[in-house]
This record gives C-alpha cells, sequence and structure tokens, in this order.
C-alpha cells in the first residue's frame, strides 16, 4: 500500500525547469532516502508533496488524497521537520512545541513529549531567542515525534545536530517506524541514510536517476579489495578494475560487481594468500552517480 506516491510531477520557475517528472513511492511503515546534490530539486519536491506549491504536470498523492487540494486534511496526519527552523523569539521552546502539535489539532501528549524534550537534551524553559541552530532544530524534531503521525517528511532534518543528538534523532525514526510510520528522509548523512532506509531515491537536475532498496542498488557500485600474492601481478588494465594501486606488502583496487569472479579467478592464479573485501557503500553509489550523471561505464 502506498502512502506516498508521485508520478511524473515537473516544476517550472519561469524558463527554469526544476522537478522534470519525478518519481517516488513511500510504502506504509518504509523509510524511503531522498539524496542527490544541492539544487537538485529535493526541496522543491518536498514543497510539492506540502502542499506550498503546486507541480505544473504529473500526479501527487498522499493516503491516497490530492496533495495540492487535500493539503489541510493530510497535514493532520503528517509531521514535517525542514532543515533550517525558524522560531518565535519571545515564545519557549516548550510553548512552541505545544503549538505546533495543536496546529495538526492533535492533544499534547505531555509524557512523550517530556521524554523526548529529556532524551534530545533541551532546555523548554528558555526562549527561542537564545536557542543556537541545533537547539531550535530540536524543537522541530521534538514536535514531530511528540505528534506520533503516519508520515514524516524530514529535510535536512539533523542539520545543526551533534553526532549523539543524531543518533537519538535517528532511534526516534526507528521506533516510528516500528509503529507503522512512514518517513520521507532528505539527507546529507548518507551513512545515516544507509542506516534507517528501506529504499533510496537518488535526485540529479530535477529528476530520479535512480531508485530502488539499497541492495537492488549496490550491484553498480564497486568493492573495494586488498589482496597479496605469491607472485606479482598487475591487473591495472583488467576489464571492471579501477584504481588499481601496488601496496608495501599487496594491492589495492576497485572492480565492479560483474567483473568479480572473473578478476578472483586471475587473481587465484598467482597464489593468493591474503584478500581483503569492504563492502560498496552508499557513498560510492551517490558519488558515481553525482560524478557521471548515472553512467555507469
Amino acid at each position: 500500500m502506498s502512502v506516498l506516491e508521485t508520478q511524473g510531477i515537473t516544476k517550472r520557475f519561469g524558463e527554469v525547469e526544476a522537478l522534470k517528472g519525478v518519481d517516488l513511492n513511500v510504502g506504509k511503515g518504509e523509510v524511503l532516502g531522498f539524496i542527490g546534490p544541492n539544487g537538485a530539486g529535493k526541496s522543491t519536491t518536498i514543497r510539492v508533496l506540502l502542499g506550498i506549491i503546486k507541480a505544473n504536470s504529473g500526479e501527487a498523492k498522499i493516503f491516497g488524497q490530492d496533495v495540492w487540494k487535500d493539503a489541510v486534511e493530510l497535514h493532520k496526519r503528517m509531521a514535517y521537520v525542514p532543515g533550517d527552523v525558524n522560531l518565535w523569539p519571545n515564545l519557549t521552546g516548550g510553548q512552541v512545541i505545544d503549538y505546533f502539535i495543536s496546529l495538526r489539532g492533535a492533544q499534547v501528549n505531555k509524557e512523550r513529549k517530556l521524554e523526548l524534550v529529556e532524551r534530545f537534551q533541551l532546555d523548554p524553559t528558555k526562549k527561542c531567542g537564545t536557542y543556537s541552530k541545533g537547539n531550535r532544530q530540536k524543537v522541530a524534531l521534538i514536535a514531530a515525534f511528540a505528534a506520533e503521525a503516519d508520515l514524516y517528511i524530514l529535510d535536512e532534518p539533523t542539520s545543526g545536530l551533534d553526532p549523539l543528538m543524531e543518533r537519538v534523532f535517528q532511534q526516534c525514526v526507528i521506533e516510528a517506524k516500528e509503529r507503522g510510520s512512514s518517513v520521507l528522509l532528505s539527507s546529507h548523512i548518507l551513512s545515516e541514510v544507509e542506516k534507517l532506509c528501506d529504499h533510496v531515491a537518488i535526485i540529479r537536475d530535477g529528476a530520479v536517476i535512480e531508485s530502488g532498496s539499497l541492495t537492488e542498488l549496490r550491484h553498480l557500485t564497486r568493492t573495494h579489495l586488498y589482496i597479496e600474492t605469491k607472485a606479482s601481478v598487475d591487473l591495472s588494465d583488467e576489464l571492471g578494475v579501477f584504481e588499481w594501486k601496488q601496496e608495501k606488502d599487496g594491492y589495492s583496487f576497485q572492480v565492479d560487481s560483474d567483473s568479480l569472479s572473473s578478476v578472483m579467478k586471475k587473481v587465484s592464479e598467482h597464489g593468493l594468500l591474503k584478500v581483503e573485501s569492504a563492502p560498496p557503500t552508499l557513498e560510492d553509489l551517490f558519488m558515481r552517480h553525482y560524478e557521471t550523471g548515472g553512467d555507469n561505464s
């Protein structure tokens, strides 16, 4: 069952085509990582989903309802956290949290709110004008997770947080998923996406250039290998081998998954003594798409 679905949404700002037919799908209880370089179209897509701007064409639905026509109803079941939170400087953090929750038409769960305030180490009695960027971010995160929404749309939500608070955030996402909530997570922290997300969509120049589960996408990345052999070997010109380097006692290189079997067969002919393998990461995949625009050559 799709909680969030877009089909071919486009958006133009004058002569600039910001979105070029974006397709996304988030199922119930799923976390979708939405990644791409700055200016790729992530925030524009999110503004369309929130009903802040209207797409020029295509279809975007949340809970089966149109994101533009039914925005007010939809927001009662959603929680949104931007990457740069602006708050009322003369209100306390606690007052703003209560206000944000009330905007969704929900009752404030005081126990849940207090638990999150403690976990995020926020002083809710201080006025927001005294808060650092990280503390302003905490206010938005506490308000979002205290509401226990059915869908969370998070646009660079850990911007300004220290590593300890990032881990608290990650745990909150995991708990939301376990409750059956769905999450659209836009993040530059690829390790965060890798820990939390079931699926990934990579956007570049307003178009989704690759999407799927992490397992499905990793076949496009190169495995990092370090080997030691009895006899010297040089596979620098071998098909599928990249960044071949001779080390003190062996060789390090990258190999395409499709070429791994043939490369290891050739290595074994030289008396394989040691092999170390590092699995491909989401960052490898992202950087290859960023550098080549999705060309896997």
